[in-house]
């Protein structure tokens, strides 16, 4: 029978697969098994050691109890680290360059003219929400997506990516998460209830309580680890008791889109109104199918697309492998076919991105020059505009007492005989000013230096 290739091997995301593409994962899933192994390690001494005692001195129920919790928390966290989170699928080559020609302009390259940005805004019950443009998926991501950096992919509804249970939280595991969170926090209070009661037991049968420690080493270890994980798990599902209630995410509730906005303090356009219709539309709504067919057939026309789209990213790689120098980037080396340098699908990513952070930066470099140069230019005809306009603005006119002072002083002048200065001033308010002129010095016939300084002031001297 000959081979079927699977689109999961020809995923352009950073995920792994398993079992034929029925299992998905994040790349990294190292601390999925600590979780794993804890999980199951403090379990597997609960019910070695602690589960016969306590069955045989208090109820055979509590050996059930645990199964049934200990069960119900592995089937919760499996489906949150092996589903599909909610991946939206790449745009075809045919897609994104529909996208680009109704965001780009035709002059989008002239420097005098600011490309446009790359959002949208659509309204949500009644509320204006934008669509952010996503360059690696060349798509515009549905609102409460996001773009995970770890597993190279937009994922709807997206909550966080979570190291502990090695996936994202999105839209279509976001109950099984919650579910596992909750689940593990009963458990971890039921397992070291039943560890402490096992001591206590001990001691009841004449024994010291070193010595009852010591016969039980299981039930210290197991309540020990449970001690110190249940405080971290109780509150991490309080937290997401409350996103879960409000209808929010763990993303949007760290960039505070509903709760820090000036004016728009508890408006949450995904709300359903009230407590019970949340927890209901996040918990118990029907489940939405997943957007990418991991296990379907690859066909002609879907291996001619990813053959596209390979070779659109092989040319941006090799445009910044031809620029690295001026853009400043280092990439390491990778195997070479030709002397042509293959990065791999994270670094064309990461290097596409490069190139057009670049650009833009050097537009608005552009730009900026030319708003100051612009600047400059309004404040040098401002400048002469204010330089003509005190040219052909003639001086004021000199105050009325002191025009009239020095037309008496010119006549007194004329009329007088020796060099003698005799004036007289009679407005209201001014004292009459009398007294002779000799050689460069102020002479004055009245005594009071006040009517000194009253000529000095209005200009009423001779020398």
């Amino acid at each position: 029978m000959p081979h079927v290739t699977r689109k999961w091997e020809l995923f352009p995301g950073k995920n792994k697969f398993c079992c034929d593409g029925r299992i998905m994962t994040a790349p990294h899933t190292g601390v999925f098994y600590v979780t794993l192994g804890l999980i199951v390690g403090t379990s597997m001494l609960f019910f070695t050691f602690d589960c016969p005692f306590l069955a045989a001195r208090i109820t055979p129920a509590i050996p059930v109890v645990g199964a049934l919790m200990f069960l119900f928390v592995m089937s919760t966290l499996l489906r949150t680290s092996f589903s599909d989170p909610g991946v939206i699928p790449r745009a075809t080559p045919d897609e994104a360059a529909y996208i680009e020609k109704q965001i780009v302009p035709n002059n989008a390259n002239s420097p005098t003219q600011r490309p446009p940005p790359r959002t949208q805004e659509i309204r949500v019950r009644g509320h204006p929400v934008k669509l952010k443009y996503c360059f690696t998926c060349k798509i515009f991501r549905p609102p409460r997506a996001s773009h995970c950096s770890l597993c190279d992919n937009c994922v709807e509804r997206f909550d966080h990516h979570c190291p502990w249970v090695g996936n994202c939280v999105g839209k279509r595991n976001y109950r099984h998460f919650y579910l596992f969170i909750v689940s593990l926090a009963f458990l971890c209070v039921f397992i070291f209830a039943c560890a402490v009661t096992h001591i206590i037991l001990l001691t009841r049968d004449d024994r010291q309580f070193l010595e009852a420690v010591k016969d039980s080493p299981a039930s210290v270890i197991s309540g020990v680890i449970c001690f110190f994980s249940v405080w971290t798990i109780l509150g991490l599902s309080g937290f997401h008791t409350y996103l879960t209630a409000s209808n929010q995410t763990t993303n949007e509730d760290i960039k505070g889109l509903f709760t820090s906005r000036p004016g728009m303090e508890g408006l949450n356009p995904y709300s359903e109104g009230n407590v019970c219709s949340n927890c209901f539309f996040v918990l118990c709504a029907p489940l939405s199918p997943s957007l990418i067919d991991r296990r379907g057939i690859v066909t002609p026309e879907y291996a001619a697309e990813r053959a596209a789209e390979r070779a659109r990213e092989q040319e941006s790689r090799d445009t910044v492998i031809a620029n690295n120098k001026s853009y400043g980037t280092v990439i390491t080396q990778q195997p070479s076919i030709n002397g042509t340098v293959l990065p791999s699908e994270g670094q064309a990513a990461h290097v596409t991105n490069i190139i057009q952070h670049t650009q833009m930066q050097q537009f608005q470099q552009q730009q900026m020059q030319q708003q100051l140069q612009l600047q400059h230019n309004l404040q040098q005809q401002h400048h002469q505009q204010q330089q003509q306009q005190q040219q052909q603005t003639p001086p004021p006119p000199p105050p009325p007492q002191q025009l009239a002072i020095s037309q008496s002083l010119g006549n007194h002048l004329q009329n007088s005989s020796a060099g003698s200065l005799h004036f007289s001033h009679t407005s209201p308010g001014l004292p009459a000013i009398n007294g002779n002129t000799h050689n460069r010095r102020y002479a004055w016939g009245v005594q009071d230096r006040r009517n000194h300084h009253f000529a000095v002031r209005y200009g009423a001297y001779a020398t």
